[in-house]
């Protein structure tokens, strides 16, 4: 397996989980920052890289993914695309790149995330008359992409389900900014080292009902991406997420 982003905090995390693995190991990392005590080559480029592999992972920059997908696509190589904050154009290309290979794609990688959003499907379904919808993020002070694509996620997966789909905002701030009943706002907060925070928060009359997840350690997030992996396995090309692993939940 190639490991993209192979000496940042998620990558460490992949290389922990796959430390007693039986079936996936990292054979070859991509990363600009070499470390000369990894037991595994490491190239600042995904050009340079000459190890063969038979799948990817990629914890990465967005700016990186699309030669990533260049490499995926010439090599036959399923990849699993972690990495969030991606161009309408990268989006584009790997739309195009799960025609001839398998790729998997999500903002968030833990079931925990997938649940909260089948949760707020069903409860944005019997709210929608009479309740506001707010989504709120918190991560670390070192996360560069905001919104989180998990807010993304959460927000399209609501309004997925609304018969009338809001407009989306990001933050809200000036002296006019009273809320109208057709938009949803994104809020993101950036502190510490929150590793990710998400509530739905709806708000009626008198009630407010808020579904919320918290990731204790990014493991969680590598766990996932190690059985995206070991899915993709089996899978003729196409673009898969979480839900081709765990169900519509």
């Amino acid at each position: 397996m190639l490991l993209t982003g192979a000496n940042g905090a998620m990558g460490h995390n992949v290389i922990e989980v796959l430390e007693n693995h039986n079936t996936l190991k990292v054979v070859a990392g991509i990363d600009r920052h070499s470390v000369a005590t990894s037991p595994f080559p490491i190239f600042e480029t995904i050009e340079a890289c000459d190890v063969t592999v038979d799948c990817i992972i990629d914890f990465s920059h967005y700016s990186v993914v699309p030669s990533l997908i260049q490499y995926a696509t010439q090599h036959k190589t399923p990849i699993v695309i972690c990495t969030t904050g991606l161009t309408a154009e990268t989006e584009e290309l790997i739309a195009q790149a799960s025609k001839v290979i398998p790729v998997f794609r999500s903002g968030n990688m833990s079931l925990g995330i997938n649940l909260l959003i089948a949760l707020a499907k069903k409860a944005a379904t019997l709210l929608e008359a009479d309740f506001d919808i707010e989504i709120i993020e918190k991560h670390h002070n070192k996360k560069v992409d905001a919104p989180s694509g998990t807010a993304k996620m959460i927000a399209e997966g609501i309004n997925d389900a609304l018969k009338s789909p809001k407009t989306l905002l990001y933050g809200r701030h000036g002296n006019e900014t009273k809320r109208s009943e057709s938009e949803m706002t994104l809020h993101a907060v950036r502190g510490g080292s929150i590793v990710g925070d998400h509530d739905v928060l709806f708000a009626g009359i008198d009630e407010v009902i808020t579904i919320s997840h918290s990731a204790q350690s990014k493991k969680v997030f590598a766990k996932g991406a190690v059985n995206a992996a070991l899915f993709l396995e089996s899978q003729a090309p196409g673009l898969y997420d979480m839900t081709h692993i765990f169900g519509n939940l």
